[in-house]
């Protein structure tokens, strides 16, 4: 797209609408009013881009068509020819729609862990100078560690940073077990998993209503897991996961992909 109409009540705000549209900055456009705008009138403007900026927005234009291309590909496969799933270790991603594959390691029926979770836990807060009360809940497949005080919040950082680094640890020094490790931080992993599934349920809202895929934020297997689970149930909507580690993402479609973006 090399041009774009904008309205608006003013004529500034129908330049920022057709800008918006565009997704190019002001100097990188030739602006032409088409209507001033009145009392019961609409300012209107067609906004183009510079001969000088073309070559640019054109190489956009094409790698966005190719990504398009790709992500409609892989719409189709997933809603039409599901891949079959192999005997291996399957990542529990959208159990109907994405299941991802790894190689599952060989491993002896019992496995000593090599630290004491809660040594270890009360270790490392200790460090951080943190009184902290340490729980465990366990059900069948996972042994989660809660740990509970006061004044936690650099123990869980931005968007969750430090508590999936913490976790990522906890899970290292541990070993691998009968059952996996899970942490918890003053409920973060609840708070976390509820927001995700808010999040998945509104971005499905969109996309059904719009017919056009969205790409969420680059997220941790565990996040991206949340995601597929919360809308593995979603008749309107299939997810997908694309991308390299750290950067992968998630891609909610309409299972009727509508090819207009």
């Amino acid at each position: 797209m090399l041009s774009a109409e904008g309205t608006g009540k003013t004529i500034e705000k129908a330049i920022e609408s057709a800008l918006l549209e565009l997704k190019a900055p002001r100097e990188d456009v030739d602006i032409k009013i088409l209507n001033e705008g009145g009392l019961f009138k609409k300012a209107k403007v067609i906004v183009t881009i510079s001969e000088d900026a073309k070559e640019k927005y054109a190489k956009r234009e094409k790698a966005r068509r190719e990504e398009k291309a790709e992500v409609k590909e892989e719409a189709v496969k997933a809603v039409e020819e599901p891949k079959p799933i192999k005997k291996e270790k399957v990542l529990n991603e959208n159990k109907e729609n994405v299941k991802e594959e790894v190689q599952e390691k060989p491993k002896s029926k019992k496995e000593e862990k090599v630290v004491d979770p809660i040594t270890f836990l009360e270790g490392l807060f200790n460090t951080l100078g943190k009184e902290v009360e340490i729980s465990t809940i366990e059900d069948e497949k996972f042994i989660t560690y809660s740990v509970t005080g006061e004044d936690l919040g650099e123990a869980i950082g931005r968007r969750g940073e430090t508590f999936y680094a913490i976790s990522n640890l906890l899970t290292a020094v541990t070993g691998r077990g009968e059952k996996k490790v899970l942490l918890d931080i003053a409920g973060y992993r609840e708070k976390r998993a509820e927001s995700l599934t808010q999040t998945a349920k509104r971005m499905a809202n969109k996309v059904a209503k719009s017919g056009r895929y969205m790409k969420l934020e680059p997220m941790n297997p565990s996040e991206r897991r949340i995601i597929h689970t919360a809308l593995q149930d979603d008749e309107r909507v299939t997810t997908l996961s694309k991308g390299t580690e750290p950067r992968r993402y998630v891609i909610i479609f309409p299972k009727e992909y509508n090819d207009k973006r």
